[in-house]
């Protein structure tokens, strides 16, 4: 594809690489962008800058968060003594979107993964373990929230048999969510059946 300048073509080739924009796209938007006012197109640098630099994580759940502890974590009306494991953030605004749940979250950064080279070192394990052995604020249920892929599954399994000495009680979202899909994508109705039927976790 031939540009008319060298900074739209940079614009575009930075664009493009965001997931599901292709080149086509990403020229439509830099040319949108550029026709935009000067201030508009400098205010949505300015966002994205901030987004990179100044985005915390909380230091409990590690959810994202504009301070230490997140909103979830600091509220006086949750439940401490349960916490949902979850992949990532947009699993966790899935699940808020669905009113059901009123217990803690802990988000992993992803799950197991041995084809992309993902390992239980990759993740934040040992903080969620560290959180069940606090005897302060005592957890009574983990429940996994986890995609209903091999990769969640063998997550799941992984953090059952480290959580095996506690006295914590183990439950999994009900299975109201299709095998293979992405837990982000269920509507909000099922997944709130999902976490309100949720089951006890059992190892085969």
């Amino acid at each position: 594809m031939e540009y008319p300048s060298k900074l739209i073509e940079r614009a575009v080739d930075e664009i493009s690489k965001l997931p599901g924009i292709g080149k086509k796209t990403a020229l439509r938007l830099a040319l949108h962008l550029l026709k935009e006012s000067e201030n508009n197109t400098l205010s949505l640098s300015e966002a994205l800058v901030d987004l990179r630099t100044k985005t915390k994580y909380c230091k409990l759940c590690l959810n994202i968060s504009d301070a230490e502890v997140c909103n979830v974590c600091s509220s006086h009306r949750r439940d401490r003594s349960i916490i949902c494991v979850v992949e990532d953030t947009r699993d966790v605004l899935a699940i808020e979107n669905t009113s059901q749940y009123t217990g803690l979250y802990h988000v992993l950064g992803g799950v197991i993964s041995p084809i992309e080279g993902v390992g239980p070192g990759e993740l934040n394990i040992e903080q969620l373990l560290k959180r069940v052995e606090n005897t302060e604020d005592p957890v009574k249920e983990i429940i996994f929230a986890l995609s209903p892929t091999m990769e969640g599954d063998t997550t799941a399994f992984y953090l059952t048999k480290k959580l095996k000495q506690s006295q914590v009680n183990i439950s999994t979202i009900a299975r109201g969510i299709p095998i293979g899909g992405e837990l982000e994508y269920a509507d909000e109705i099922t997944l709130g059946r999902s976490i309100v039927s949720r089951t006890s976790y059992k190892q085969d």
